[in-house]
């Protein structure tokens, strides 16, 4: 049924309408909550079907475990599909740019050296801890910029409401998701914005914007990236807007690395003494949190977006498309 839904752009239409008034609805319903109330549904969710699954190995019980099983799977799927899965099927972003052109390295390398040094600049003017590494001090305050910029986005690129109500949550399962690689994520069950509290602070500012596009209704990862980069690269707050900076500084030098390795070495030799402090961080964080969960998440999470219509998760091009039509050299 989703899979003929997907083919006609009048119910992908009556779906994009739908979760407008569904996001509003459940943003007022549970942004009051402290803590995160999709983290507590995927927890009993978890429960139930380990339940199931133990009743089917037992014989007496098998069938009627199956049967249960199936139904709550199915039951969540389509719940899925209705609040957000029907979102991948959307008119691309890149549809709607003036124009289109393939990447090109040159241009890549070009804004690679303008954010390097945008990057230079912010950092100056943010805080430092102890061991002068960056520190996003205030995360109410990132969190509301992020809800300002929602409403100024351009209007050719987005046209969905910003309901201006604060739902971004710290995830419960911090601790794992350290040891996964995953930074955030959506419920598209009580529209709530997760995002891992653990990590370094370079992390925190983008991925509340990226999540938060997601908010909004861009279900593609980096079509995500893409709004929460035009939310961030022009904001007041500094903090937001380093992180924006250096997360697209390091997708593009991504782009760039497999043609040019020594550009990206060069570039990097060229960060400031702070932002070498920063970078050191992450990837002592990373390494720390290196393991076979982080390897099965990133198998898992290659497999989701590709089976939702989006590059892998290890791709950055979709971005470096958008990034590079967008912006003017």
């Amino acid at each position: 049924m989703f899979y003929i839904f997907s083919k006609s752009e009048i119910m992908i239409s009556f779906f994009e309408n739908f979760f407008e008034l569904q996001k509003w609805f459940h943003q007022v319903l549970f942004a009051w909550v402290p803590f995160s109330l999709g983290d507590i549904l995927y927890v009993v969710l978890g429960i139930i079907i380990l339940y199931y699954l133990i009743q089917c190995c037992k014989k007496s019980a098998r069938s009627q475990a199956v049967l249960k099983l199936l139904l709550i799977i199915n039951v969540f799927y389509f719940i899925y599909q209705v609040f957000w899965g029907m979102l991948y099927f959307q008119t691309p972003v890149i549809n709607k740019l003036s124009h289109q052109e393939e990447p090109n390295l040159n241009k890549a390398k070009i804004l690679a050296l303008r954010y390097l040094e945008k990057c230079k600049t912010s950092r100056q003017l943010t805080k430092e801890d102890k061991n002068g590494v960056f520190v996003a001090t205030n995360l109410q305050a990132i969190q509301n910029e992020i809800l300002s910029q929602q409403q100024m986005l351009p209007k050719y690129i987005s046209d969905k409401k910003a309901p201006q109500i604060n739902s971004f949550k710290p995830s419960i399962f911090k601790s794992v998701m350290s040891f996964t690689g995953i930074l955030g994520y959506y419920n598209p069950f009580t529209a709530e914005a997760q995002y891992n509290a653990e990590l370094p602070s370079t992390f925190i500012p983008f991925t509340s914007a990226h999540e938060s596009s997601h908010q909004l209704g861009f279900a593609r990862e980096q079509e995500a990236n893409f709004i929460g980069y035009l939310m961030g690269v022009n904001s007041e707050n500094i903090e937001l807007r380093y992180s924006t900076e250096y997360f697209t500084l390091k997708s593009l030098l991504r782009f760039i690395v497999e043609e040019d390795p020594k550009f990206v070495k060069s570039v990097i030799n060229n960060y400031s003494p702070a932002m070498k402090r920063d970078r050191l961080y992450e990837k002592n964080f990373i390494l720390k949190h290196q393991g076979w969960l982080d390897d099965f998440f990133g198998m898992t999470n290659n497999l989701f977006l590709k089976s939702n219509q989006q590059e892998g998760s290890i791709t950055y091009s979709y971005f470096i498309d958008l990034l590079l039509n967008y912006e003017k050299i």
